[in-house]
């Protein structure tokens, strides 16, 4: 079963694009393994800190290594990605020439109370991961207006059209797992 690892872009303890990822762990077994890399303890990038790499970024660099894919979670802040979303995604390139994202099948996706869901943040974070070699899944986009009952309380996905649409959603990141490696 390939194994991928979950970045979520938000450190909020009961953050919704954290529900969002439990909840499309339950939807993807057994298909694929959703296991969560925490960034929430990576210090600031800084180049001075790259002769001797602090242990957080060790431990997320292994994750993110032996991992068969990515899927980052994101939320939207300010029309962009989270500044601690673009921190790890920071650490996983340094020191030069030890990037973990290169050829890395990934995925983007997100959920916001909004409107127009994390939409901004996931075309600014696709740039982003695109430039540094990661394998994009292209489609689909999944941009998940979260909405009261939406997930019930264990963070299942109680809303028929939303299940169907995130069921769809996982069953094309395992295609393009799988086509990749």
């Amino acid at each position: 079963m390939p194994t991928v690892a979950v970045i979520n872009g938000s450190l909020r303890q009961a953050s919704l694009n954290g529900r969002l990822a439990r909840a499309l762990a339950l939807i993807a077994k057994p298909g694929l393994d959703l296991l969560t890399a925490r960034i929430g303890d990576l210090p600031l990038y800084n180049q001075d800190m790259e002769t001797e790499l602090p242990a957080a970024v060790v431990r997320f660099k292994q994750e993110i290594a032996a991992a068969d894919a990515v899927l980052f979670v994101t939320p939207e802040h300010n029309r962009s990605i989270p500044a601690a979303l673009k921190n790890a995604i920071d650490w996983g390139t340094r020191p030069y020439g030890t990037s973990v994202w290169l050829d890395k099948p990934g995925a983007v996706i997100g959920t916001s109370g909004g409107a127009v869901g994390t939409a901004v943040a996931q075309t600014h974070l696709r740039g982003v991961l695109t430039s540094l070699g990661v394998a994009l899944m292209g489609r689909p986009e999944a941009y998940i207006v979260f909405k009261e009952g939406l997930l019930d309380d264990a963070d299942n996905v109680t809303d028929a059209r939303a299940h169907k649409a995130l069921s769809t959603y996982v069953e094309a990141l395992t295609r393009w797992i799988t086509r990749l490696t």
